[in-house]
């Protein structure tokens, strides 16, 4: 029997990026806004401090800040004809835990979608007719514009100090930023961090090929930097230690550095540790969540929380989760094309790769930093006519380095033998000597790629695991063998003195070679509710005071990293709740 606790204004599950941004714009406009949070309280200052931040196998290796398999975890099948299995040890991605979530251990890169990717069905109609978009994808509009939401891309990257060098400002073409960009009102709050050696010949390669190189969008600060929520960021120190850690210089934007001791401070609100959310108590008639009930996972009890407005800032896998087990909303059925939850899941076409060797060059990939390097954007989205190409989307492609930490860091020539003296030879030899060019592709959505629950399978707490019915398809195989084109040319341009195999995605989808952690889709936003699970405030079209944010609410994903989109529809969601639902609490958009 759970616990009944005293009701809140506000309850938000997950405290990374987006719980942690909805929770303190709810507290400036006066809600007493609890947080429930499954991991532990991590903070810079406790837990990520040199020289312990700095251990590469506790984790890059044994993946001290992810998600716990054993307990919670997802089944994974190529076709809807399959028996699921589950993951029994992360690979392929890698969801967060404790506090900050994902936002803790990323890499920086911060991204704004291409106005094109907003409007992507009607615009691929409108270029390429009405019958060019193949019926099995089943891709979507955005039902908020580029324009709409800059003002909150705007909003996020000064919450984050992100670094870079605008491409379009107010119209204007800059040459060194990204030229394809939308428009944009502001600079970036930072200019670009210090360019490498590899994104020196990065940048040289692709102006000799008619390409138009930029610096990564970085949320790592170049400089000290303060934010409007009054946090400062140091500046970045280039140790190669973002992904999978935390930041020993609090130069990384994470919610624990840019904006939860600002909330954690607010005494409308209440910080929940080890709070594993087991379900929402949904009253169907009334068209509201009634309360969360969550299990403290270190006594066992557990706990109902009444709550007036409920926000879901978990992870895509578990936001699915939530909705189909509380019967929010219509689940997705493949065979008929009807429901919403579980819909147009999507993942990333990574793994174009290749690697290239100079003997007479110090690259230091030591010195680096998780957003890094120097980019192309000119094979991204449709940025490039596909006109006879038979796939659409691209993807951003990037010469640099990340980290050149030893254990999982060792490049070396085709050829070079997997162990032995040989091989640690060539390490010795090349490892100062060599980075890598790669591509990040889109995923457009699939009619039979979606996610549901598994029948067979249980968590921790009893509840059905989540179902990923997932393979690459035509598009995504098509569009990775013109990437492999691109990166052959890019690489021969930078005339090494070895050229590795260029490396393209074939086969089936593999669970156990990490590719990214960009999981999207499966409680998409749309005009319809027949097709999407929330509006275009992110408000569930089925339960008036129930938010769902993150990239669970993309109709496809993009090339791009979600991180900086996610965070700007928290704050424009935000916005919305703020100035028109507590006014008025009720659908903001009537189908």
């Amino acid at each position: 029997m759970a616990i009944t606790l005293k009701e809140t204004d506000a309850v938000v599950v997950g405290m990374g990026w987006t719980g942690s941004i909805l929770a303190r714009e709810l507290t400036k406009a006066g809600l007493n806004v609890v947080g429930l949070e499954r991991g532990a309280k991590r903070m810079p200052r406790e837990n990520f401090t040199v020289p312990s931040v700095r251990d590469d196998l506790k984790y890059a290796v044994r993946q001290e800040l992810f998600q716990d398999a054993q307990l919670e975890t997802v089944t994974v099948r190529h076709a809807p004809g399959e028996t699921a299995l589950p993951i029994r040890r992360l690979g392929s991605f890698l969801p967060g835990t404790d506090l900050g979530g994902a936002g803790a251990h990323w890499n920086g890169m911060t991204w704004r979608w291409l106005p094109s990717d907003h409007k992507l069905r009607s615009h691929l109609t409108e270029r390429y007719g009405k019958n060019a978009i193949p019926p099995e994808m089943t891709i979507e509009d955005f039902p908020v514009s580029y324009d709409e939401l800059e003002p909150f891309y705007d909003k996020f990257e000064k919450l984050c100090g992100v670094s870079g060098k605008a491409g379009n400002l107010r119209g204007q073409i800059i040459d060194g930023g990204n030229v394809f960009e939308g428009r944009r009102q502001n600079d970036y709050p930072n200019p670009p961090l210090t360019r490498s050696m590899a994104g020196d010949i990065m940048d040289k390669a692709a102006r000799s090929l008619g390409y138009h190189p930029f610096p990564c969008p970085s949320s790592n600060a170049s400089q000290t930097y303060t934010n409007p929520e009054g946090m400062t960021l140091g500046a970045c120190e280039y140790c190669g230690h973002c992904e999978r850690f935390g930041c020993e210089a609090n130069a990384k934007a994470s919610p624990n550095v840019c904006i939860l001791p600002a909330l954690l401070a607010d005494q409308k609100f209440e910080l929940r540790n080890y709070a594993q959310v087991r379900e929402l108590v949904y009253d169907k008639a009334a068209r509201k969540v009634r309360a969360v009930r969550y299990v403290d996972t270190r006594s066992g009890e557990e706990y109902e929380q009444p709550a007036g407005l409920v926000i879901l800032g978990a992870y895509v896998f578990n936001n699915v989760l939530l909705m189909l087990t509380a019967g929010i909303g219509e689940p997705y059925d493949y065979q008929t094309g009807k429901g919403a939850v579980g819909r147009n899941y999507c993942y990333q076409v990574s793994g174009n790769s290749v690697a290239v060797f100079f003997a007479d060059k110090e690259i230091n990939p030591f010195m680096a930093a998780g957003a890094h390097g120097v980019l192309i954007d000119d094979f991204n989205g449709d940025n490039f006519d596909h006109g006879g190409l038979g796939f659409f989307g691209g993807a951003w492609i990037q010469g640099g380095t990340t980290n050149g930490r030893p254990i999982l860091t060792r490049p070396v020539p085709p050829g070079t033998p997997r162990w032995g003296r040989e091989w640690k030879e060539a390490t010795a030899k090349w490892y100062n000597h060599a980075f890598g060019i790669g591509a990040s592709g889109c995923n457009y959505a699939h009619r039979e790629n979606f996610l549901d629950l598994d029948p067979t399978y249980r968590d921790a707490l009893g509840r059905p695991l989540i179902r990923m019915s997932y393979n690459f398809r035509d598009n995504d195989y098509k569009l990775a063998e013109y990437l492999g084109g691109v990166l052959e040319r890019l690489g021969r341009a930078m005339n090494p003195t070895i050229m590795g195999k260029v490396n393209v995605k074939r086969g089936d989808y593999n669970v156990v070679p990490y590719q990214s952690t960009h999981n999207t889709g499966g409680t998409m936003s749309g005009a319809d509710p027949k097709t999407s699970a929330v509006n275009r405030y992110l408000q569930a079209w089925d339960a008036d005071n129930l938010f769902v944010m993150g990239a669970s609410v993309f109709p496809q994903n993009t090339a791009y990293n979600p991180t900086g989109v996610v965070g700007a529809l928290a704050y424009w969601s935000a916005h919305a709740i703020t100035t028109q639902y507590l006014k008025s609490p009720g659908p903001l958009v009537h189908a």
